[in-house]
């Protein structure tokens, strides 16, 4: 019967080797990558995995055999106890602190990239986290945010593709995560904090704007959709809202948008 177990502890590193291979023939894997930098997230990723990968499958491996070898019934002979192994807990505190000590500098060029080296460029949108909505100001014709012809939108993000994108990121309430899995962008969104985030769009289309902190009751439903399209369709698209917007002022109170205004 204890034989019957080990079989059964072995299926577990088989069916999960399956399961990672056959993940991407079914479209249940990583979300198509549609950023300039996204291939550094995911060589990380990958490498990440392939680490743990190993020895998940050696941990397995390992406790199949030692069931498999000393299943009670075949062997007869009482347990010798092991009291510990100098030599054997040096090895498996310095194998894993050197493997820490790789990653922590491998992953260095891409942290710096992604929350060091902040492009000299103007915000391209405020985005505020709010129960349970994203809160977006983009800049208006002064080009300049936290004026009075600022345009106000609610959970539809546009951005120009092929071009470094500033979002200040801000909370109006608890903490939240603002997710762009696609950009493979996540930043928290802490309150009293203006925090800059930057990417770079690269594959137009649509994708999702999520929440990626429990933030309360309507966390679920905290969800956004990012559009990416060329400059032209970005400058048409930022004319018909603000117009839009401008038609629920009062007379006067703002200028009609110019042609190429950020």
């Amino acid at each position: 019967m204890a034989r019957f177990w080990s079989l059964l502890f072995a299926l577990v590193p088989i069916l999960g080797i399956a399961m990672f291979v056959a993940a991407p023939i079914y479209g249940v894997w990583l979300p198509k990558d549609a950023s300039t930098d996204g291939w550094a997230v995911d060589q990380l990723f990958y490498l990440i995995l392939g680490i743990t990968g190993v020895v998940f499958v050696g941990a397995e491996a390992a406790i199949f055999w030692f069931m498999w070898r000393y299943e009670h019934a075949a062997n007869s002979a009482p347990a010798r106890f092991v009291h510990g192994s100098h030599t054997l807990e040096i090895v498996w505190t310095i194998i894993p602190a050197a493997v820490l000590l790789f990653l922590a500098f491998y992953q260095m060029n891409a942290w710096a990239d992604a929350k060091m080296r902040k492009p000299r460029i103007s915000p391209t949108v405020e985005v505020s986290g709010r129960q349970f909505e994203w809160r977006l100001r983009y800049p208006g014709v002064d080009g300049k945010l936290g004026t009075r012809d600022d345009l106000f939108l609610v959970n539809d993000l546009h951005l120009p593709a092929g071009e470094k994108a500033l979002v200040i990121l801000k909370s109006m309430d608890v903490l939240h995560s603002f997710f762009l899995p696609n950009l493979r962008v996540k930043q928290d969104a802490v309150p009293g904090s203006a925090i800059p985030v930057w990417f770079e769009p690269s594959e137009p289309g649509t994708y999702d704007l999520a929440c990626a902190e429990l933030c309360g009751w309507g966390h679920y439903k905290m969800q956004g959709r990012v559009t990416i399209e060329p400059r032209e369709q970005f400058e048409r698209w930022l004319e018909q809202k603000y117009r839009e917007q401008e038609a629920t002022q009062e007379p006067g109170q703002l200028a009609s948008r110019p042609k190429g205004a950020p």
